[in-house]
């Protein structure tokens, strides 16, 4: 079950089985902006993984859902009123109405960049939602370089015959994104995984795809590429 800590209230609160709504407030265009939609993406992935329906809200400028498209953010609904239980994503100085408040941290940087979204995507990924994040040249080449290892590593060990994903990993994974969106936690197991010398690089590539459904960072993409 997903824990969520309430920015509102304190306290960590505990998302129990039904209907929920996650709802992403954003005003502005900015990356801060793109953060918290890409927050609300990422806790929706959470709560489907583990089995409990959602619906995603925003309503972003134009400019703004064209940024969260390359992201691969997935589209949300303009509004969903009344329905299920309702957490507020939130940058740090917005307002939400009564409910869970699932607070983001702002984000600084260049406006713009000529990274690929993907590694933008990571970079923002890589600190823990109420961290903020430079997203400067370092932190892009960082998260750049680490997607283009581990592609090429799930290509690879995509060619070796398939294991399940370990007992541990699975259990390590679930637990860091059911612990308040631990996602960094969640990248940390990764790189355990690949550095393991006793694991079977089928159940490494099985571990890569499943985290990846939350990560959304396209990580089986170059499977068949030098075919």
């Amino acid at each position: 079950m997903l824990r969520i800590f309430d920015a509102r209230s304190g306290e960590p609160i505990d998302v129990r089985p039904g209907l929920v709504r996650v709802h992403a407030h954003v005003t502005a265009a900015d990356t801060s902006a793109l953060r918290v939609l890409l927050t609300a993406d990422v806790l929706a992935r959470a709560l489907e993984m583990g089995g409990t329906p959602v619906v995603t809200v925003a309503a972003p400028t134009p400019a703004l859902r064209a940024r969260a498209d390359e992201l691969g953010i997935r589209p949300a609904e303009p509004d969903a009123p009344g329905v299920g239980r309702v957490l507020h994503v939130v940058g740090g100085q917005d307002t939400a109405p009564d409910g869970v408040r699932v607070e983001v941290a702002p984000v600084t940087g260049p406006a713009g960049t000529a990274a690929p979204a993907s590694a933008v995507r990571l970079a923002l990924l890589a600190q823990g939602r109420r961290q903020p994040v430079d997203l400067g040249a370092a932190a892009l080449a960082e998260a750049r370089d680490t997607l283009d290892r581990w592609r090429a590593a799930v290509a690879g060990w995509a060619t070796r015959p398939s294991r399940p994903v370990p007992a541990e990993v699975r259990e390590a994974l679930r637990t860091a994104w059911e612990d308040d969106l631990d996602v960094p936690a969640v990248l940390a197991t990764l790189r355990r995984v690949e550095a393991a010398d006793d694991m079977p690089d089928g159940a490494r590539f099985e571990a890569y795809a499943y985290a990846d459904r939350l990560l959304g960072l396209e990580l089986t993409r170059e499977i068949g590429a030098s075919a």
